[in-house]
């Protein structure tokens, strides 16, 4: 599987991780503090191949997805679920963790950003869907993010993804029932 867009990964290990699942070529961001030399190297491969961001699911790696976006708009992001990049010893979670199936499942399902859009739906939505405030607020989102592949959040940042990666009301409805039917197992 070759992929035309340069892949975002915050390390080595990760780029490793990459080229056993892909071919591809990567940038290193080495961690949330983010240079300007790397920020033009990524801004330059937007302007030439495109970007894909596949970060860390974690607080890290969101804050790099994050910081990237924002100097870099347009980037496409993957995302993986946080059991598939767990250590084999439970001793770490990231990229260079997961298998290479599960780098190329979350490279099949990039999202791409869109700056100008108008979401169907609303923040009434996602509080009327329990994906706020409850006891079981975050895990419903947890397995939402997972059936939509947009990642798991809080409910702002949650609200955020669905209307930056334009999530139908017709996606959303059948996400959610999928949810409240795994709650009711």
């Amino acid at each position: 599987m070759r992929i035309k867009e340069v892949i975002v990964v915050e390390g080595k290990d990760d780029t490793v991780a990459i080229k056993r699942a892909v071919n591809a070529d990567t940038i290193e961001t080495n961690g949330s503090a983010i240079g300007e030399d790397v920020i033009e190297r990524i801004r330059l491969a937007q302007a030439t191949r495109g970007v894909i961001i596949l970060t860390d699911p974690d607080y890290p790696g969101e804050r790099i997805r994050k910081i990237v976006a924002e100097k870099v708009p347009g980037c496409k992001h993957a995302f993986l679920p946080k059991e598939e990049a767990i250590a084999k010893r439970k001793k770490g979670l990231g990229i260079e963790h997961a298998t290479p199936e599960a780098i190329r499942r979350a490279l099949q399902d990039v999202k791409e950003e869109m700056k100008e859009y108008v979401s169907e739906i609303t923040w009434e939505d996602i509080v009327d869907a329990g994906l706020t405030g409850g006891e079981k607020a975050s895990d419903r989102r947890m397995r939402l993010g997972k059936i939509l592949k947009i990642g798991h959040t809080n409910g702002k940042q949650l609200f955020k993804r669905i209307q930056m990666f334009q999530i139908s009301k017709e996606a959303f409805a059948e996400a959610m029932s999928q949810v409240l039917q795994e709650e009711k197992k």
